[in-house]
């Protein structure tokens, strides 16, 4: 069975087709993806890159940050309230 898809140049694809889609692997038949749980599991690990945008990687950044951002406003509420006091200490 040949691919026959339209190519660039106007003509008909002669290499052989897949025979599950009818196209070569240069129109779309190299593969039709995995079929399997296995397979679909290792595809998955493949596309694994870092993590670093993942659910539970974003959820405990922003958890990260949330207690930072707290400390910093008590920080400044400390702060303030020191400088107020040694303003009123002062006179």
């Amino acid at each position: 069975m040949l691919c026959r898809a339209k190519t660039r140049s106007g003509g008909i694809c002669q290499l052989k087709g897949n025979p599950k889609n009818g196209r070569c692997h240069l129109h779309g038949g190299a593969s039709t993806g995995p079929r399997t749980a296995e397979g679909r599991s290792r595809i998955a690990a493949a596309q694994y890159k870092h993590g670093r945008r993942s659910k539970a990687f974003v959820a405990a950044q922003r958890a990260r940050n949330a207690k930072g951002k707290a400390i910093k406003r008590e920080l400044k509420s400390i702060e303030i309230r020191g400088c107020l006091q040694n303003a009123n200490s002062s006179h």
